[in-house]
């Protein structure tokens, strides 16, 4: 048994735009880049300060607007830089950019059912699916651990992201990935000793985020 010191992944969605605070919320994917809303900021200082005393290496985001200010919120009590990874921007959503699910399903109603009824491999209009998504992103978070193996170090990504290899380190179908709440500001603990698999601690902690448990 090896007795090296285990790496640890944060794995953090971004705070909240306000694409997201819509009533109903549209989808963004990686076409719409959008920096976080009032609520949103509020939530990335609030994971901020969450993380504050937590000691890490360094801090990583996608290269999106919202994300990276999300990061910037994580990295400034550590005196750290925000890192752009690359394979963790968030699912390209096709047509469907821009639409709500009602008038998504209205507009296209074949493709919404078939999107549904198998959401892991049956892509977005002309976009991704989550097993697409996994084939990008999965690579790009073990070669994080391996870089800062030993080390914690945080990652800033988006919700289809998060639910994807969450779900597959959980071993669960992707077709079940989108059961994986993601709130915004949404802490999730991952851990990785070599040669064993990473393995999920926590998903979805909220407690942190203003209004989460209101």
């Amino acid at each position: 048994m090896s007795d090296a010191r285990p790496t640890t992944l944060l794995l953090i969605r971004h705070g909240a735009t306000e694409a997201n605070e819509r009533v109903p919320y549209i989808l963004q994917g990686n076409g719409i880049d959008l920096p976080l809303s009032e609520t949103g900021r509020a939530q990335a200082a609030s994971v901020g300060k969450f993380l504050a005393d937590v000691p890490m290496t360094a801090v990583y985001s996608s290269g999106m607007v919202r994300a990276n200010e999300t990061a910037a919120a994580i990295a400034e009590p550590h005196g750290l830089e925000v890192r752009t990874a690359e394979g963790i921007h968030e699912v390209n959503v096709g047509r469907w950019e821009g639409m709500n699910w009602g008038d998504i399903e209205s507009a296209h109603p074949a493709e919404f059912a078939a999107f549904r009824a198998n959401p892991g491999h049956v892509a977005y209009l002309h976009g991704e699916s989550y097993a697409a998504v996994l084939a990008r992103a999965a690579p790009a978070f073990a070669e994080l651990l391996i870089r800062h193996a030993g080390e914690r170090f945080a990652v800033v990504a988006h919700n289809v992201v998060n639910r994807a290899y969450l779900a597959a380190l959980l071993g669960m179908p992707l077709d079940r990935a989108a059961d994986l709440r993601q709130s915004n500001a949404c802490v999730n603990v991952i851990t990785h000793v070599d040669g064993q698999a990473p393995r999920v601690e926590s998903v979805n902690q909220n407690r942190h985020v203003p209004g989460a448990w209101d």
